[in-house]
């Protein structure tokens, strides 16, 4: 219950934040505007050169700007980087409560406040706007859970990797990691989608925790992916988060043991 309260309240705290949701909106509709209108104009030279028909690409770019906080592996627990890097951390650990628990849920509810705030506006945005750059719903009512359960389990391992990134400040002392997000968001299909790099380095890459994070529910909304394929992505996404938390829980743990507490 201690732990549901934290989330509540954090949650509540971020959807304070509405002027700052309208101003990123802008910026939103823009790239995904920009990012259809790039690869319509390829589409137009050779539609089937392409291994994603056009409607599932336009799914998958208007979804992730929906999503796009709970879904980009950048944006981590901001509070807990600078709580270690400005000794606030001996304070959260005299607290009654695991620490890797709490920015975990912390983390979790302040991205899936950003998205409250963002996905509705969006969505409403792409599915007015005329063919071909309309977003479609997806093919079946099953196709939907399929990609609900997903995204939950998207921002699961999104968390539970961006933890890592921040624990390792223990270890750096620095308050930004930029390369570790941009190689993280480029093969998590951020940029490109994963269907449309080379399939040698497509399959390698689908079987790491990046093909578990945004690459899987927006494919499966999409319908590029279905079935028993989405089926093996679920499950593949359920064994990455328990990976990535056993392995934080493990660093976090190691990191703690070296945390020297000077000073009144």
């Amino acid at each position: 219950m201690t732990y549901l309260a934290l989330f509540r309240i954090r949650f509540a705290n971020g959807l304070q934040y509405r002027a700052a949701a309208a101003a990123g909106l802008s910026t939103q509709f823009a790239w995904g505007f920009m990012e259809i209108l790039a690869f319509s104009a390829f589409y137009r030279a050779n539609a089937a050169a392409f291994p994603m028909q056009f409607p599932h690409l336009v799914s998958y770019i208007w979804i992730q700007q929906a999503f796009l906080a709970i879904l980009m592996p950048w944006g981590g627990a901001r509070e807990a980087v600078e709580s270690i890097v400005n000794g606030q951390v001996a304070y959260d650990l005299a607290r009654p409560l695991d620490l890797y628990d709490r920015w975990f849920l912390e983390t979790a509810a302040d991205r899936i406040s950003r998205a409250t705030l963002r996905c509705v506006p969006v969505l409403f945005f792409a599915f007015i706007l005329p063919q071909p750059f309309r977003i479609a719903l997806p093919p079946s009512f099953l196709q939907l859970c399929l990609f609900l359960l997903s995204l939950v389990l998207g921002l699961c391992v999104v968390t539970a990797f961006c933890q890592i990134d921040s624990i390792s400040t223990f270890y750096t002392m620095s308050r930004y990691n930029v390369l570790f997000s941009i190689v993280a968001e480029f093969l998590a299909g951020g940029s490109i989608p994963l269907p449309f790099f080379p399939d040698p380095v497509r399959r390698i890459i689908e079987l790491t925790p990046f093909g578990a994070m945004q690459n899987m529910p927006l494919r499966i909304y999409s319908g590029d992916i279905a079935g028993a394929d989405a089926a093996r992505g679920i499950a593949l996404q359920v064994f990455w988060f328990a990976v990535l938390v056993v392995a934080g829980k493990r660093i976090m743990r190691t990191a703690l043991q070296r945390v020297v507490s000077q000073g009144g």
